[in-house]
């Protein structure tokens, strides 16, 4: 039998085969209230991909040619002697598949929080839990058509999923492990994804971009609430040998990430269209980005790295038995220091303004047609 390791009975799990459980009459008025608030504040951020009203995908046409989304700066290998190699129309082309790969690479994370959030429904006992990861499978679905659009609207399809997200989304949305999918999902993914959606609001030059990614944060800042609030139910009940066993899985995942989610190997076939080899690549941006370079960047509150650190930091995850793993690469003192707030939620809260405004206009006109 797996081992969920919960503690509060909110986080209970059943069986994903035994549905005799979850229709038992007892289970209905057990329902906690742990999630009510989060579940209600889902009307706030409301929005629709497809919608106009909401994103506009046609209204900004962006010449790929001309532009770049990101700065060149952005990406590591035009930050190397790979930018020597090419003239300014192929510096713009790279920097624009590269951005075309990172872009593909969060479609393919929403899609496995999606899934991942739809298995959560099978096991999850409490019906309010269950609500909510019901609510997190819809707003996880309107992501997935939300990058879908912007992606065949500047490239015309996705890139394929990297070997080492593929590899990290397939455990967490086959884990039998509740506190996998928590830590690793709700955490660790959301986490990451939210460090990267606010570098790209601040960064890009693309203003339909900037607008999808702070209509997904709306959403995404809360399904990083639902694991803080395991964290915080869980992670002081852990045994010694339950706390060990958790922080080395997340420390591996972390590592994992941190060296391979980029590996220039995954985007040979980009490399080729510029008849660069990949492997040349990765020995340029070897020497160009060194682990000075990645502490450095780690100072930048954005940066994914950084936030996946807090992340865990701050949910009593990481203890002594870890620390030099993370301290290599942050002050995690300064760290320590820091408020509680998940990175981004500034431009979370801006969105979810600016989208109580178009849903309520929206319900004006819904009923003076009424």
């Amino acid at each position: 039998m797996p081992d969920h390791i919960t503690y509060d009975p909110m986080y209970h799990t059943v069986d994903r085969d035994d549905f005799a459980e979850m229709v038992k009459t007892d289970r209905y008025a057990a329902r906690t209230g742990a999630f009510d608030t989060i579940i209600s504040r889902t009307h706030d951020h409301f929005w629709d991909p497809n919608d106009a009203a909401y994103i506009d995908f046609d209204a900004q046409p962006f010449d790929l040619a001309e532009q770049t989304i990101m700065p060149l700066d952005f990406s590591a290998e035009l930050s190397s002697a790979v930018r020597d190699k090419l003239d300014e129309g192929q510096q713009i082309g790279l920097a624009n598949e590269i951005t075309h790969w990172m872009v593909s690479q969060l479609l393919h994370g929403e899609q496995g929080a999606l899934s991942l959030s739809a298995s959560l429904c099978h096991i999850m006992y409490d019906p309010g839990a269950v609500e909510y990861a019901s609510n997190q499978v819809r707003e996880e679905a309107r992501h997935v058509t939300g990058f879908t659009n912007y992606v065949c609207r500047r490239w015309g399809e996705p890139l394929p999923s990297g070997a080492t997200l593929t590899t990290l989304l397939t455990e967490l949305v086959l884990a039998p492990e509740v506190y996998k999918k928590l830590i690793g999902m709700q955490m660790l993914v959301e986490g990451l994804a939210m460090g990267a959606f606010a570098t790209l609001h601040s960064k890009t030059n693309d203003p339909t971009l900037r607008t999808l990614v702070q209509l997904v944060m709306t959403d995404e800042a809360f399904h990083h609430k639902f694991g803080k609030i395991w964290a915080d139910k869980t992670v002081p009940q852990l045994n010694e040998s339950e706390h060990e066993r958790v922080e080395l899985w997340a420390a591996d995942v972390f590592q994992k990430i941190l060296f391979n989610l980029a590996n220039p190997e995954q985007k040979k076939g980009i490399y080729a269209k510029f008849g660069i080899d990949w492997q040349w690549v990765a020995s340029a941006v070897s020497e160009a980005f060194t682990d000075a370079d990645r502490r450095r960047l780690m100072t930048e509150s954005t940066n994914i790295f950084r936030v996946l650190i807090k992340t865990l930091l701050k949910a009593g995850i990481i203890t002594d038995r870890t620390r030099g793993i993370y301290a290599a690469w942050v002050d995690m003192d300064e760290l320590h220091a820091e408020d509680d707030e998940v990175v981004g939620t500034d431009v979370a809260e801006d969105g979810i303004t600016r989208l109580r405004d178009i849903n309520r206009n929206r319900k004006t006109i819904g009923r003076a047609l009424r």
